[in-house]
């Protein structure tokens, strides 16, 4: 029955809109459920396209960048970054690090929340303390050890109770951070929205809703959700006028509408519908030379995850033979055409500098490129190994236009270069995928990750063996001690060794092709010119809105 009064108000909502848009976009304002104030047709309102939905408002759950963009205009954590990506205080107003790099003292903002509720330091602990219980099984646990937060290994692994974390309220403006050891990047970190806080008395009134509705998601940031609901294709957010720096915000608020198919986003856009929207494929040369075009380095790494506990597939030779079997160049070059790069690497260009001051990518090596001689070599030797001719494999997509097309040019490729292997796609939603390969049901799947923090562990910490986004179950007891070192043993006490060692950890993931690397993305975006101050950002939350201005 409630699926049903759903629908039915979504039905009567889409009514209303679409009678105000033959209306001639006229102003006119109304209340939901808890008092927000939304403005319909605002000349102030931005109007940005995703081409996925939201899979989660919850800062300790969320694990995609889309999600993360949303949550991090309305929730505000101890840093922000600037324009530049650098870190810069947020939520607290200062910030003491202690000399040896092991404790962090934050005085607070005096802020609230949109419920009139102070923002306090045990916002942070509770969030912190609900992120790294093992209890809350969230996907983004292990960013707690990544932090050096002491006791969080300990805590992750149930070995010590979620209150021995090393965070706590000094007093309702002063939170402490005790670390287990030194890391150079925390700062940023916190700008992350897995560290945002959460008031934990409204969380527990909330229960199983909590972040799903207007009414239980609390703001602390420059803006504040009007409308929203799981899975749905519009969220409205407004401007926060309690939040600290309500000043510096300029907009009435956001208006983000899922779009997933190219044509239909650029007829949006060119109606007025949309303010900021992605181009795909001949779109790029079509609108490149008009000047609302821009084009946007992204730090998302795109590739294929293949499951090693399907059969086959536990065969490095035919991973190899898959990974060298399609033409990079011709994705990036000819289907998506947005700036997006051939990737031979499981580390991103543009991700970190070294303590050498230069990009981990200019002083390693490639690997995996496309090779279709090569591929058939590792084919047969294959073939030979696995006693068999033929091989049929399903692989996931999710159901953005673009996506699609890369994957069936891969498919073509795969099956032309290597006879005998058949790839089978299966199209869903985002999340749907998400959902599969966090239960391992699937044998291959075409999927992203975008960098959480400038380090080269964002991304070579996922294949350990217990990573909850090792996906493909490979395991391997030499990398996972390195790993280990790196981010707290040895080797995170040396710098220069650490970075070296990096290097050949993702050596080790490409070796045995733990991964098959497609492309590094690039965003071709047209972006209206009464609309300035867009952040794009290549690590972390990608896109902020906070300063933006629309004329």
């Amino acid at each position: 029955m409630k699926k049903v009064k759903k629908l039915l108000t979504l039905a009567l909502a889409m009514t209303l809109s679409i009678s105000l848009v033959a209306c001639g976009g006229a102003k006119s304002t109304s209340n939901n459920s808890n008092g927000t104030q939304t403005t319909q047709g605002s000349d102030k309102t931005l109007k940005v396209q995703f081409d996925v939905e939201i899979a989660s408002m919850d800062p300790q759950i969320a694990t995609d960048g889309t999600s993360f963009e949303a949550i991090a205009a309305v929730t505000e954590g101890i840093y922000s970054v600037d324009k530049a990506g650098s870190p810069i205080l947020a939520a607290a107003e200062s910030a003491e690090k202690s000399e040896d790099g092991l404790t962090y003292t934050f005085k607070l903002r005096d802020a609230k929340w949109s419920n009139g509720t102070k923002v306090t330091a045990n916002d942070f602990v509770f969030a912190w303390r609900r992120l790294a219980d093992p209890k809350t099984a969230s996907e983004y646990a292990f960013m707690i050890g990544i932090a050096g937060i002491k006791n969080a290994e300990d805590v992750l692994a149930g070995k010590k109770g979620v209150e021995e974390l090393g965070v706590k309220a000094k007093d309702d403006n002063t939170l402490v951070v005790e670390l287990s050891h030194p890391v150079t990047f925390f700062e940023s970190l916190l700008s992350f929205p897995s560290f945002f806080p959460v008031n934990e008395e409204f969380y527990k009134q909330s229960g199983d809703s909590f972040a799903t509705s207007p009414n239980t998601i609390l703001a602390n940031g420059p803006y504040k959700i009007s409308s929203y609901e799981p899975a749905a294709t519009t969220i409205e957010l407004v401007k926060n006028t309690d939040y600290w720096d309500a000043d510096a915000v300029k907009l009435d608020g956001i208006k983000f509408q899922v779009i997933k198919e190219a044509q239909q986003t650029m007829l949006a856009y060119q109606n007025g519908d949309l303010d900021v929207a992605a181009l795909a494929g001949e779109q790029v040369e079509q609108f490149k030379a008009d000047p609302e075009f821009t084009n946007v380095a992204a730090g998302y790494l795109w590739y294929i995850s293949v499951n090693q506990k399907v059969a086959g597939l536990e065969n490095e030779n035919l991973r190899k033979a898959i990974a060298l079997a399609y033409d990079k160049e011709a994705i990036v070059n000819n289907i998506l055409k947005d700036g997006s790069v051939v990737a031979d690497f499981a580390v991103p260009q543009l991700l970190a500098t070294g303590p050498d001051g230069k990009d981990f990518r200019e002083t390693t090596g490639t690997y995996l490129s496309t090779d279709k001689a090569k591929a058939l070599e590792f084919y047969n030797n294959a073939k030979k190994e696995l006693g068999k001719e033929t091989f049929k494999y399903k692989m996931m997509v999710e159901d953005t236009e673009s996506a699609q097309n890369v994957a069936q040019f891969i498919q073509s490729e795969i099956q032309t270069t290597l006879p005998g292997v058949t790839i089978e796609l299966e199209v869903m939603p985002k999340k749907n995928r998400v959902e599969r390969m966090q239960a391992g049901d699937f044998e291959s799947v075409l999927t992203r990750w975008g960098p959480d923090y400038a380090d080269p562990m964002t991304y070579l910490d996922m294949w350990t063996t217990d990573s909850p986004n090792n996906y493909g179950f490979w395991t391997n007891s030499e990398y996972d001690k390195l790993i280990k070192s790196a981010k707290d043993g040895e080797l995170a006490l040396n710098p220069e060794k650490r970075w070296e060692e990096l290097k050949k950890a993702e050596k080790m993931v490409m070796d045995e092709a733990v991964i098959l690397p497609v492309y590094q993305k690039g965003n071709a975006v047209m972006i209206k010119k009464s609309v300035s101050n867009i952040e794009f950002h290549s690590v972390g939350v990608t896109r902020i809105f906070k300063n933006v201005t629309k004329n």
